[in-house]
C-alpha cells in the first residue's frame, strides 16, 4: 500500500525495514510512493512562490508569476523523481560489487524510503523562511542518510560492513545528482532560463 511505511520510518526505522524487506513491494508501489514524496517539495513550492512569497532576507517578500512557479515545479518533480529513481538503478548496479544480488524493485525501495525525509522536507516551504527551510532541509538530510546505513544491509541482504561502505558510495552518488543538478540550474539561470519574478 502506497505510504503505508512512513510513519515506521520515523517512529522504528529499524524495524519498518525489516517489514519492508519481508513484504517485497511491486514496482508500482514503489514508483507510487516516488511519485506521491516528489509531489510534496513541488507542490508545496509552488504554492508558496505564488501566494506566500519567499523571505530571502531583503525587505520584501519574492513571488513569482503562477507560469513561472509552475514551470519550476515541475522541474522539480521530474529532478526529484528522476533522482530517485537514477539513485535505485545505480544501487542495483553497484550491488555485486557488494555480494548482494537485490531485485530492481528492492534498489529502487533503498532509494525511494531513505530520500522520504528529505522530501517530506517540502512542508517546510509552507512557512517560506530561507533559514527555516536550510534548517529542516539539514535534518531531514541527516536523517535520510541515518535511515540509508540503516536500511542498506536489511534490505540487500549483506552483513553491516560491507552494508556500511555500499551506503557511503550511494551518499556519494547522491551528492554528485546533487551538485550536477545545482550545477545545471545555475547554468540555465545564467543563460537566461530562469524564473520570472512577479509584480
Amino acid at each position: 500500500m502506497v505510504l503505508s511505511h512512513i510513519w515506521g520510518i520515523y517512529t522504528h526505522p529499524k524495524q519498518e525495514w525489516k517489514k519492508i524487506a519481508e513484504r517485497h513491494e511491486s514496482v508500482v508501489n514503489s514508483i507510487s510512493h516516488t511519485v506521491f514524496i516528489s509531489l510534496i517539495p513541488a507542490l508545496c513550492s509552488y504554492y508558496s512562490s505564488v501566494y506566500l512569497g519567499w523571505d530571502i532576507g531583503a525587505n520584501n517578500r519574492l513571488f513569482l508569476t503562477s507560469e513561472s512557479a509552475l514551470a519550476v515545479s515541475i522541474l522539480m518533480f521530474c529532478g526529484l523523481f528522476g533522482g530517485v529513481i537514477g539513485l535505485g538503478l545505480m544501487a542495483h548496479w553497484m550491488a555485486h560489487s557488494f555480494e548482494a544480488t537485490p531485485s530492481h524493485v528492492q534498489s529502487i525501495e533503498v532509494s525511494a524510503y531513505t530520500a522520504t525525509p528529505i522530501y517530506m522536507v517540502g512542508f517546510a516551504a509552507l512557512y517560506p523562511e530561507l533559514w527555516f527551510l536550510i534548517c529542516v532541509g539539514f535534518a531531514g538530510l541527516a536523517y535520510a542518510i541515518y535511515m540509508l546505513y540503516t536500511g542498506v544491509p536489511i534490505i540487500m541482504g549483506i552483513d553491516e560492513n560491507r552494508g556500511f561502505i555500499y551506503a557511503s558510495s550511494l551518499v556519494t552518488v547522491g551528492l554528485v545528482f546533487l551538485v550536477s543538478m545545482m550545477g545545471l540550474t545555475v547554468f540555465l539561470w545564467t543563460a537566461g532560463i530562469g524564473p520570472e519574478i512577479a509584480g
